[in-house]
């Protein structure tokens, strides 16, 4: 993988962000990515030339686990040579009435625990990881302003959140003089059920970078699942073991109309250009052209990563690329919404 600008800052991530959300987390008793697995992951992404790494400190169980395990990869290798994203806004300590949310206290807290789990002086890019409505956003910024003037933290990030409190934290950072976003982190495919046009024009209009979580729309878009019904976008056949077989938000997140016309658009296009469907659609994300487009990619094996990889080599035409944005509209022009 080449490098790439992260958005308006003076910063080269990789072409793809590695996701370790499943690192220690447990589905239905089993866990997803031991210790070791975890390791030959972000061992083969930095191989690859990955160099960009995305977490949260409640990733895992217990909270903290994926934070942890990579810190511990990180004890051999040069801290310098990468760029580490972590995030804060879920309850980490139950017990603890000021445990979650983006007050000044629990970002003070959580730095710290991250920090330290991560065993680094430093984080490259700090998340919110929701908009907190019980805490001005005032003293949120404030205080990740803070981090970023103390030297703990270099970049500041907002993950999930709607257009207009994007634009207002944007706003109250101007005026106030703070560290303002510089990354989003929404979730964002070519399938995606909801239309975000007017959050990723605020993003293209203020140089933010944009690093979609689930690109792949949970698996959807590998091609693995089939339509079951034809009058009904929700009825599918997924595999045994596949997150749509045991995931009870799969249906809402990722089966609409929408989906399965995007998705046989992108089988098409990637028997075309002798790629898969998920390198076609992490090339579609990747090349957007208002803004910086850096996709995180979850993948459980090396195989899956090395798929993964691949979308940094091949090449989408301009028609090709419009035809999956088209067909996300039906004949009239009109976004499909069901």
């Amino acid at each position: 993988m080449d490098s790439r600008q992260l958005g308006a800052t003076g910063t080269r991530v990789s072409e793809l962000c590695f996701g370790t959300w499943r690192f220690g987390r447990r589905t239905g008793g089993v866990l997803e990515t031991s210790q070791e697995d975890a390791h030959e992951l972000l061992s083969a992404f930095a191989d690859r030339g990955g160099n960009f790494i995305d977490t949260a400190n409640v990733y895992g169980d217990p909270n903290g686990t994926s934070e942890r395990w990579i810190g511990n990869w990180l004890e051999t290798r040069d801290r310098s040579d990468y760029v580490i994203a972590s995030k804060v806004y879920f309850g980490f300590d139950p017990d603890n009435p000021n445990g979650s949310g983006l007050s000044r206290t629990h970002i003070r807290n959580q730095i710290d625990g991250t920090l330290d789990r991560l065993d680094t002086d430093y984080l490259d890019l700090y998340y919110i990881h929701r908009w907190d409505e019980n805490t001005p956003i005032e003293e949120t910024l404030q205080a990740l302003n803070g981090l970023v003037e103390d030297g703990r933290v270099n970049y500041l990030g907002a993950s999930t959140m709607a257009a207009w409190q994007l634009t207002k934290a944007l706003w109250k950072s101007d005026v106030n003089d703070y560290a303002r976003f510089d990354v989003t982190q929404p979730l964002f495919h070519a399938a995606y059920y909801e239309d975000v046009a007017e959050y990723l024009d605020v993003c293209a209009d203020q140089e933010i970078a944009v690093c979609p979580y689930s690109p792949l729309a949970g698996g959807f878009l590998t091609g693995k699942y089939e339509r079951d019904d034809p009058d009904d976008p929700k009825s599918v056949r997924a595999p045994d073991g596949s997150r749509g077989s045991f995931d009870e938000r799969f249906e809402r997140f990722y089966l609409s109309a929408r989906g399965w016309s995007v998705l046989e658009t992108i089988q098409t296009i990637a028997d075309d250009v002798g790629a898969t469907p998920p390198q076609v659609a992490l090339r579609w994300l990747m090349d957007q052209s208002e803004f910086t487009c850096i996709p995180i990619v979850g993948a459980r094996t090396i195989d899956q990563l090395d798929e993964n990889v691949v979308a940094a080599e091949i090449s989408l035409t301009a028609d090709q690329h419009d035809r999956i944005t088209d067909a996300r509209y039906d004949e009239d022009g009109n976004i499909i919404k069901t």
